[in-house]
Order: C-alpha cells, then structure tokens, then sequence
C-alpha cells in the first residue's frame, strides 16, 4: 500500500510492478540480473478520487500516455529493490503534485510613486543623451 497522505492511499493491486534487465555498460552481471524496475498505474482503473484523476490526465507529462496509464522506469541502482523503493517515490511524488491547489494569482497595479520614479529615470536618462548629441553653433 502506498500512501499519499494521510487520507489518501494506493492498494497494491493497482500498481503493477516488473523486473526489467538494466541498460547501458555494467559488464557481464548486466546481461543476467533484471534489476531495473518497470512500474505501471492506470489512473482510470485506479482508486483515486475523480478530482485527482482529472488532473493527472490533464498534465503535460511524458511519463503520462495517451491511454491514461503512468510509466516509470527506475534503473539508477543496481539494487531491484532501491529501484523499486525509487519508482514507488516518483509516483508518489507525481500523484502529490496534482494534489497541491495552486494558490490564486492577485493582479496587482504599481503604486503611483513606482510610476512618478519610472517616469523621472526615463527624462533623466532622455536628457542625458540629448547632452551626448553634436553641438551645431
């Protein structure tokens, strides 16, 4: 069971997990040892809330495919169950970030005095340059 928060958890049996043999250089231990991890969670079928599954399939993330379904391959350790521990982190960590509610842009206008010292700089700087030109007699 993977848990979210404290109201929110994951049963097992919605969370399919594989052994999948790492790639890149390692030697001959490469070829014979699966200790890379293939995690798969369908949002559809899972358990979550309808708010939260809305919001997963709404991201942009390629982890995301276009069935609803979160892919995470962990290869960073040459330990399967570091790899296992990691991959249960990265969708929890996904899966938290739908959960948090974005706090509300305030639009907000500059104070009149913000405004008077902009406008002070610009003649100032306007006069300076107007004193760099050619001086015609």
């Amino acid at each position: 069971m993977l848990n979210i928060s404290n109201k929110l958890t994951i049963p097992d049996n919605e969370i399919e997990i594989s052994a999948i043999r790492a790639q890149g250089a390692g030697g001959q231990n490469v070829n014979k040892v699966s200790s890379a991890v293939h995690l798969r969670f369908d949002i559809n079928a899972s358990s979550l809330p309808a708010f939260y599954k809305q919001r997963l399939l709404s991201t942009q993330d390629q982890r995301i495919n276009k069935a609803g379904v979160i892919v995470i391959k962990a290869r960073q350790y040459r330990n399967r169950e570091q790899n296992k521990q990691e991959a249960l982190n990265r969708l929890k960590e996904l899966i938290t970030s739908v959960t948090l509610s974005r706090k509300k842009r305030v639009a907000t206008k500059p104070s009149r005095s913000s405004q008077q010292k902009r406008l002070d700089r610009k003649s100032k700087q306007g006069r300076n340059k107007a004193l760099r030109r050619k001086v015609f007699d």
